[in-house]
């Protein structure tokens, strides 16, 4: 597919070529644009599992939207799970976001995302990439890609990383680039969380809250508890939908903060939905939780009714890897 929108060839030394990138460890010679140039702002990159666990993905769509609410632009890869979320949050937002390729521009990839990858272009934001239009992806690409992801951004968010992955060597690209790295915390027993975690063990800066994010946002980008995007009266709906807009993680109706804030009796009605706020836990472990709390009834059939109530009221969700825990 062929992204519709204006297009650019950003050499060193043009006025339009970011100034981020030409400081990067190999600078790329050239960078190809579909849509504003414009958009090419050192701003924080929001990257995370492909196989993402809701837990994953609404972390990204929390805290992308958070700072695209506050005027930065979002950059990531574009890839699925965590990447395609953070994007997606800028976009509610009506702020613009970035997404760099590894193949050409005239070959987004993955091909499913066609239609984001307009999206972005659309409002306001840039698809780019190093290579020529028509280059078709290859493996290697994208790990060059990310030093251009962890380049152009001032920080870089990690919400979501097993080991080994592509975003932990984002990780490595920003602190080769002198960038700094903030890391979401995740369950120790989650294989989606060890590249993370272990980052974290590493000296990465934690982010454990809406408040610690907003601090950093604060020490990276100024007096960005003052500012929003959309201008105020703009947009205002996304504005009053509280972090992470409505259903999402950082909504008041689903993700941790609607679960640990709004709905207490909720949890403490369905000890499975409890124990799942904790932790993700597969079945064997849903066994145990069942045997200690079901009383007199069939474990099995009382662990199955709350699992199922649980997920019908958006307290937990599967896991792509079998297990059960937060939704996102």
């Amino acid at each position: 597919m062929r992204l519709r929108g204006p297009r650019a060839e950003l050499a060193p030394g043009d006025g339009a070529f970011p100034a981020a990138l030409a400081r990067v460890p190999d600078p790329p010679r050239r960078l190809y644009v579909v849509g504003d140039p414009g958009a090419l702002q050192e701003g924080l990159a929001v990257v995370g599992a492909r196989r993402a666990t809701p837990y994953g993905t609404g972390c990204a769509r929390r805290f992308a939207g958070a700072a695209a609410r506050r005027g930065v632009v979002v950059i990531s890869g574009g890839a699925r799970g965590c990447d395609a979320a953070a994007h997606e949050a800028a976009l509610a937002e009506g702020a613009p976001t970035v997404a760099f390729l590894g193949g050409g521009c005239d070959e987004p990839y993955p091909a499913a995302h066609a239609g984001l990858f307009q999206r972005i272009v659309d409002g306001g934001g840039a698809v780019v990439s190093e290579q020529p239009w028509g280059r078709k992806p290859r493996p290697y690409m994208f790990r060059q890609r990310n030093r251009l992801i962890a380049g152009l951004a001032r920080a870089v968010l990690i919400v979501e990383a097993g080991l080994p992955s592509g975003t932990f060597s984002t990780a490595d690209e920003a602190l080769a680039a002198n960038r700094d790295v903030l890391v979401v915390p995740g369950a120790i027993t989650a294989a989606s969380s060890c590249g993370a975690n272990r980052l974290l063990y590493q000296g990465a800066q934690p982010v454990v809250d809406d408040e610690t994010f907003e601090d950093a946002l604060f020490s990276l980008f100024g007096c960005l508890r003052q500012e929003q995007w959309p201008p105020a009266g703009e947009h205002a709906a996304a504005a009053g939908a509280g972090l992470g807009g409505p259903g999402d993680a950082g909504g008041k109706a689903g993700g941790p903060a609607g679960r640990a804030g709004m709905r207490p009796s909720a949890l403490a009605a369905n000890p499975v939905a409890s124990a799942l706020a904790a932790e993700p836990l597969g079945m064997e472990d849903l066994y145990a939780v069942a045997r200690a709390s079901c009383g007199s009834a069939e474990p099995r059939a009382w662990l199955m009714e709350r699992l199922v109530e649980a997920e019908r009221t958006g307290l937990a969700a599967r896991y792509p890897d079998g297990r059960w825990g937060p939704a996102g």
